[in-house]
């Protein structure tokens, strides 16, 4: 055979192992890729399918999950692909109770179900601390720590750590020079605790004295550093919120004027908002939200942000309504989406998109989602993480699942009265009504009796999950307790 006839069968070759392999890898990427994204062969229906994600976790981990009654095999934290459809989906572990819920999952979504908070079958209360009064109480945002104030007519508080198993308690006095009339006679003093900043060092005190209201921030790791609001600037605040968490900054409601202050600089803004009834800020992107007051002479009232920085504020929208007609709105930021909820009467609105810039043009936002409430909600606002929308009237209380699309309604079973839920994580609220912490999910799923407790004291779950704290009454002493939800 000759060389050059030898070459051109070696070229040949050579070309079909190329275009071979290179099939092999086209079939290979396209595989992976289409399994990647939940494709699968059905044997039974002779097809490809593209198949649902379900991601599974549990506080402890190691649960067994079942979905319609078939064990998945492996344990919490884990997951499975399925076909889409409704599916009853249980974890359970040894020494608690079992949690279920009904999904219904589509063709390519991922499902996270790993919020599952399991509750030991047996609850033993472990008191941690005795007191001989208790007026209020506040757990920090993420559950580390406590503060108790015994008494309303002295701005003494004790400060529980609760970060480790054994708590430290430590006592923090407000200085009389720190606030006024602290010496004069006969005046009545009254010490509010108000809310934390995020990251859980300064509590705002509101200090209520004849007729007159001043705001104090108490630090709490160095309570000679407490300073007083209202001295600083000599203004008459009736509403003031952290921006941030140095413990300098705040945004205040001064004469229905929004204003910021820097405690540090000793300075005040102009007013950045007027004619507002009330306002909150959403920390995470220095975002305001308020209701305030529309045309002069009109029922016009309207809703409306102001972003920091902003040379003013854009309104949202404007209604024409009496004042009883419930308004209100909240603002939050979720997988790298802003979200609006406006509640209108008993119409709640879901916006998304780009926030308005201070032209007023808000047509980057577009209404994504509507429901309809009942009468007298008290509360809108998302959840931790921006989840959840969720609204509250009484025993109450709705959630609208941004992710999902969901709007799920339930109501508190009782008869006694009921204070504001509360968030215990990012997917579980509670609730103290008829002396019983009681907790559940968003959707009002997995509920469950935890302990007895004084209802209008607080609660929280530790941030490794391993204790609740509550308060309850033995006997003539106030008590701090706790449950251990994560066996050992």
């Amino acid at each position: 055979m000759s060389s050059k006839i030898f070459k051109r069968k070696l070229l040949i070759k050579q070309i079909i192992i190329y275009v071979i392999m290179t099939l092999i890898v086209l079939l290979t990427v396209s595989f992976i890729t289409f399994f990647m994204l939940g494709f699968r062969f059905d044997a039974d229906k002779g097809n490809l399918e593209q198949y649902a994600f379900l991601q599974f976790n549990s506080s402890p981990s190691g649960a067994t999950v079942v979905i319609d009654g078939v064990d998945v095999g492996t344990k919490t934290p884990n997951k499975k692909s399925v076909p889409a459809g409704k599916y009853q989906v249980e974890m359970w572990r040894d020494g608690y109770e079992t949690w279920q819920k009904s999904v219904d999952i589509k063709s390519g979504a991922i499902t996270w179900l790993n919020y599952a908070l399991l509750v030991p079958k047996k609850l033993t209360v472990e008191p941690v601390a005795d007191y001989e009064s208790v007026y209020s109480s506040l757990a920090s945002p993420k559950g580390e720590a406590m503060i108790i104030e015994k008494r309303s007519d002295t701005p003494t508080f004790n400060l529980v750590d609760l970060g480790s198993d054994t708590i430290k308690t430590t006592i923090l006095t407000i200085s009389t020079n720190l606030y006024s009339e602290s010496t004069t006679v006969g005046v009545v003093h009254t010490f509010d605790i108000d809310k934390w900043d995020d990251e859980g060092r300064y509590v705002l005190i509101r200090h209520k004295y004849n007729d007159l209201t001043e705001w104090l921030v108490l630090d709490t790791q160095n309570v000679d550093l407490t300073r007083n609001i209202n001295r600083l600037f000599n203004v008459v605040i009736t509403n003031v919120v952290f921006s941030g968490t140095s413990g300098s900054i705040f945004y205040a409601l001064d004469a229905n004027n929004i204003r910021k202050l820097d405690l540090d600089a000793v300075t005040i803004s102009v007013p950045l908002v007027s004619n507002v009834t009330n306002f909150e800020i959403y920390n995470k992107s220095k975002m305001i939200t308020y209701v305030g007051g529309g045309q002069i002479g009109t029922n016009q009232r309207v809703v409306g942000l102001y972003r920091e920085g902003d040379d003013k504020s854009s309104i949202i929208r404007t209604v024409t309504s009496s004042p009883e007609t419930n308004l209100r709105i909240a603002t939050t930021r979720y997988f790298n989406a802003n979200y609006v909820a406006i509640l209108d009467g008993t119409k709640v609105d879901i916006l998304s998109g780009s926030y308005p810039d201070t032209t007023n043009n808000n047509s980057s936002m577009k209404i994504i989602a509507t429901f309809q409430t009942v009468n007298g909600i008290e509360r809108l606002l998302f959840s931790p993480t921006g989840a959840y929308v969720f609204v509250q009237s009484g025993a109450y209380f709705a959630s609208y699942d941004l992710e999902y699309q969901k709007f799920m309604a339930s109501t508190i079973k009782g008869s006694g009265p009921i204070l504001p839920l509360k968030w215990l994580n990012e997917n579980y609220i509670w609730s103290g009504r008829d002396g019983k912490l009681t907790i559940r999910e968003f959707d009002g799923s997995n509920v469950h009796i935890i302990n007895p407790v004084l209802a209008d004291q607080d609660a929280t779950i530790t941030s490794n999950g391993r204790y609740i704290y509550s308060f309850n009454k033995i006997g003539v002493n106030y008590q701090l307790q706790r449950v251990r939800m994560i066996l050992p």
